[in-house]
């Protein structure tokens, strides 16, 4: 296997590999070839041009063996015995890419290769080159919410606030409930993990019922004040606030960042803290439960604890999620929020211009 040593340019070809880069009608693996070879001149190591590029180390080895030995003309493709691909004009692929963007297949709701080549009278996998070329994935959905919150911007300011500048001698809470914890058992024994084959696990399961688990995440230290209750009524509730009230400081204030489940602005509760003046409530903007960091820690918990757990009972299920949490208290760590307020506006605001553009 050739060595990744950095190559030396022959005369005249860096100008002609950057035409390459920069101009629009340059091949896509020519394009990579091109970079392949520039950045090595520059003195990226073949990992780094790996990554950076995303192709693999053997592919960045053999372009600059070729450029070594053969100079520009080792970049370009050579004769392949067999039948010669067919080729797709830029005619017809500039349909491919219209209607992958703006048509929808007769049947179904997103295009696949073999429905788009159907139509076309192309090969599946040229539609697929195609495709990859233009960075195009109809297969894949991302989904958003967009809070429409008339006091989005006050209760965002509120919320942030609290996350980089806490008030001075008071304790900050994202507290949320995780409900409908399901305990579930695997109908079948699965196989561990080893050498060459991952674990397996059966994809039905057993229900035996659920928990809620009530967490309320210090944010200046990481720790949390967990409980896990059979149900997340405001009586539920009420008894959480009062644990987590005896359990912190007297002489501190207590701010909690909240959603708006009915259940936290319950008349009881709203009693309750008129007679306990210390403790202070933050609600989120609506549609916004990514301002909550607690949020951070129920996917972890989901993550690392949750999905591949299997127990038999609640009692159990319970006993998994304390013995984790409580684990974890050990060390805790916080959540460290970045995003600043002007941040998350442009993003909304943009988000909201697009929304309205007619697609």
């Amino acid at each position: 296997m050739p060595t990744t040593r950095r190559i030396r340019l022959r005369r005249g070809d860096r100008q002609v590999l950057e035409e390459w880069v920069r101009a629009r009608t340059t091949p896509q693996r020519q394009v990579e070839r091109a970079r392949i070879v520039l950045g090595s001149a520059e003195g990226a190591s073949g990992r780094a041009l790996a990554r950076e590029i995303g192709v693999s180390l053997p592919t960045v080895q053999r372009w600059l063996a070729r450029y070594d030995t053969e100079g520009l003309a080792g970049l370009e493709d050579r004769s392949r015995p067999g039948r010669p691909r067919e080729t797709v004009t830029p005619e017809v692929e500039a349909e491919v890419v219209r209607r992958t963007l703006e048509e929808r297949p007769p049947q179904g709701t997103h295009w696949s290769t073999r429905l788009m080549a159907e139509g076309l009278g192309l090969h599946h996998s040229q539609v697929a080159r195609i495709w990859k070329a233009h960075r195009l994935k109809p297969h894949r959905v991302r989904y958003f919410k967009v809070s429409t919150d008339p006091k989005f911007v006050e209760k965002l300011r509120d919320v942030v606030g609290l996350y980089v500048a806490p008030p001075e001698r008071a304790i900050v809470f994202s507290f949320d409930e995780k409900s409908q914890i399901q305990a579930l058992d695997r109908t079948q024994p699965g196989l561990p993990l080893k050498k060459g084959r991952a674990g397996t696990m059966t994809h039905d399961y057993k229900r035996h019922g659920t928990t809620t688990l009530f967490a309320a995440l210090d944010v200046a230290t990481g720790e949390v004040i967990h409980e896990c209750l059979p149900r997340h009524r405001h009586q539920e509730f009420l008894r959480f606030l009062r644990s987590v009230e005896k359990q912190s400081d007297p002489e501190l204030e207590l701010h909690f960042i909240l959603d708006n489940y009915a259940t936290h602005k319950h008349p009881r509760v709203k009693a309750w803290l008129e007679k306990n003046p210390r403790v202070h409530f933050h609600f989120l903007p609506t549609s916004a439960s990514w301002l909550n960091l607690v949020e951070r820690l129920f996917s972890e918990l989901t993550t690392r604890q949750l999905k591949r757990l299997a127990v038999h009972s609640v009692d159990q299920l319970v006993e998994a999620i304390t013995t984790y949490l409580d684990q974890r208290n050990r060390e805790p760590r916080p959540f460290v929020w970045t995003a600043t307020v002007k941040d998350i506006l442009t993003k909304v605001s943009r988000a909201n211009e697009t929304l309205e553009t007619p697609h």
